[in-house]
């Protein structure tokens, strides 16, 4: 797994930084948003034309209104995303185990595997499975396969997640598209998302703690 971060780049600078921030753009419908995340406390607040969004350390909120967000889930989408795009940096959080384990195929192609297993206490569905599909030329990452027990799933079937055209963030690679798919029979069938990344920084301090605090017309909200 350490060959798969090296061939991120120097992913030294993910451990070392202390707050990231992005742009973030759902291709399907041309909108946009903006995330900012302290990387040790995980923090959040999300920018977009239509809500602001927040994690505060404690609770997750919503402003103007819960409404402004159709999503089924404040505390579910606040982070969805962060996390997707971290991967593998955020895989060396404390409570992560990553294993290799048997190749996978995936539209006829064998990819070296790694699974991420969490501790029961990390995170708020530790329960999720994660498969890391690499590619074999460049080691870098090119499919996770991953299921969503976030909303009391018990037998949840696997997405796929394509990631593509990695661009050097000052020594560190991110990529600028993920693609989500209906994932059957060892293949990626019907796109169910796409998004692109663009304004990539990890900086070395904090963002100002005001800034993931609720608005006076925010509502806390799960």
């Amino acid at each position: 797994f350490k060959k798969v971060l090296d061939a991120h780049g120097d992913w030294r600078k993910w451990l070392n930084a202390e707050s990231f921030s992005y742009a973030l753009v759902h291709e399907t419908n041309l909108t946009e948003e903006s995330h900012f995340i302290n990387l040790k406390s995980r923090k959040v607040r999300i920018s977009s034309g239509f809500f602001e969004m927040g994690f505060d350390g404690k609770q997750t909120w919503i402003s103007p209104n819960r409404e402004a967000y159709s999503g089924k889930s404040i505390k579910f989408y606040h982070n969805l995303y962060f996390y997707f795009f971290s991967i593998p940096f955020v895989l060396t959080d404390p409570g992560v185990t990553v294993e290799k384990v048997e190749d996978k195929l995936l539209n006829g192609k064998t990819y070296p595997t790694f699974q991420a297993k969490f501790d029961s206490n990390v995170g708020d569905s530790p329960e999720d499975q994660y498969f890391l599909l690499i590619n074999p030329e460049t080691n870098q990452l090119e499919y996770l396969l991953y299921t969503v027990t976030y909303f009391d799933n018990t037998a949840p079937s696997f997405n796929a997640l394509k990631y593509e055209d990695y661009r050097d963030n000052n020594g560190i690679f991110f990529p600028r598209i993920l693609t989500g798919y209906v994932y059957e029979n060892d293949s990626t069938k019907a796109i169910r998302y796409n998004l692109s990344f663009g304004d990539v920084l990890l900086l070395p301090d904090e963002f100002d703690t005001s800034l993931f605090e609720k608005p006076s017309t925010g509502v806390y909200a799960d």
